[in-house]
């Protein structure tokens, strides 16, 4: 079965203005899927995918239909200083079920992964990370998960693995799945009150990483290392607040400011890790002037910028080009050691595997913030440190 086989063409005169693109917007650089499927054997760095399937978002029916508003707008954005090679492959075909929705999201995205083709996926409820999860079973590689949701997207009451995948439950499907391939899940900006306790005792239980509105708002720079750690990033346009993204049936007052979402996406954008990203529950039917429309086209443009503006600094080769500081815990017999890149000003911090890990490696590397270097210089043990320390146990 050929990639082509799951996607249905783009309509450009529907979504292309009269006058057209100049030379240098997006809409001419990109290479469409309009008549012939691109040919993916001809480099390209990026791929646009659309996802028209809405049925387990729940209580945001009409999402199916968000991906090419979103390309009305994006194409309509002028390149960065860079060369970019692009394609959009057009919508994914809606299965029969959702499951055949699935299989197509997966397949498309594993094939993409292994071309070393990074998919951005335009959905859709967010029911779909799961099926971008899933991508992830065959190249047998840990993954760590970011989601920027205002919720956990978690059923605690009925924490088994035969319940239904939606975008309130899908995070069930990940944790349980087997093999168990997940590493690490982070979530960035979620909102108290739309949290259970139980659900929090959960996070905190399995050391995972999650971090409140208040926390990141504001602040969005202490979101880079969470960021700068993933595999895949899931980001709900529910997580940014109403007034600058009404586009969503559950949208919210709070959230994070529509600058603060691009700032996100550009921090994804730069992460040398990351082999794919996907933007969900976007709805147009509650769109205001093609204000979120708009924005979700800014922050992939910046997903984009990042991209190309990667400083591929991932530590340690060569050793020359970073700066290894080694500090000492107040209470205890110990060194942490931090490594930061001179390219970039970045920082890492070593934990060392437990004895039963791989004989190969010593130590795994974390991204981390200077504050957990003058932490650990204080005498204390990062937070940071010990979580990862209990996940590699």
């Amino acid at each position: 079965m050929s990639l082509s086989d799951f996607f249905t063409p783009i309509n450009l005169d529907a979504i292309t203005p009269k006058t057209g693109y100049f030379n240098s917007q997006l809409g001419e650089r990109i290479r469409l899927f309009t008549t012939t499927f691109p040919d993916l054997d001809e480099k390209a760095d990026i791929a646009i995918i659309g996802v028209q399937d809405d049925r387990n978002a729940i209580n945001n029916p009409g999402c199916a239909l968000g991906p090419d508003y979103v390309r009305e707008r994006l194409y309509a954005l002028f390149e960065g200083s860079y060369k970019t090679r692009i394609v959009d492959l057009g919508n994914i075909k809606q299965g029969a079920v959702v499951t055949d929705t699935y299989f197509a999201v997966k397949t498309v995205v594993n094939e993409l992964i292994r071309k070393d083709i990074l998919p951005v996926i335009i959905g859709g409820g967010q029911d779909l990370t799961y099926a971008q999860y899933l991508a992830y079973e065959e190249l047998e590689l840990k993954v760590d998960l970011v989601i920027v949701d205002p919720r956990f997207d978690l059923d605690d009451d009925a924490f088994i693995d035969t319940i239904e995948t939606t975008s309130l439950s899908y995070l069930n499907k990940i944790f349980l799945h087997e093999p168990n391939y997940l590493f690490n899940y982070s979530n960035l900006g979620f909102q108290t009150y739309f949290t259970s306790q139980q659900s929090l005792r959960v996070m905190d239980k399995l050391y995972f990483d999650v971090h409140r509105l208040g926390e990141v708002s504001g602040t969005v720079a202490v979101a880079e290392p969470v960021i700068r750690n993933a595999n895949m990033v899931s980001f709900d346009i529910g997580a940014v607040r109403s007034s600058d993204a009404a586009g969503n049936a559950n949208a919210s007052p709070n959230g994070f400011y529509g600058e603060e979402a691009c700032q996100i996406a550009r921090y994804a954008g730069f992460n040398d890790k990351l082999s794919s990203i996907g933007f969900y529950e976007f709805n147009p039917a509650f769109d205001s002037n093609g204000q979120t429309a708009t924005l979700l086209a800014q922050m992939i443009w910046y997903f984009i910028d990042g991209f190309y503006n990667r400083k591929k600094d991932f530590p340690l080769n060569p050793k020359s080009q970073y700066l290894i500081y080694k500090t000492s815990l107040k209470h205890e017999d110990h060194e942490v050691i931090f490594v930061k890149s001179k390219k970039s000003d970045r920082w890492w911090m070593q934990v060392p595997y437990p004895t039963t890990g791989s004989a190969n490696e010593r130590f795994h590397l974390v991204p981390c913030r200077y504050d957990d270097y003058k932490t650990a210089v204080a005498g204390e043990m990062p937070d940071l440190w010990w979580k990862t320390y209990q996940k590699l146990n």
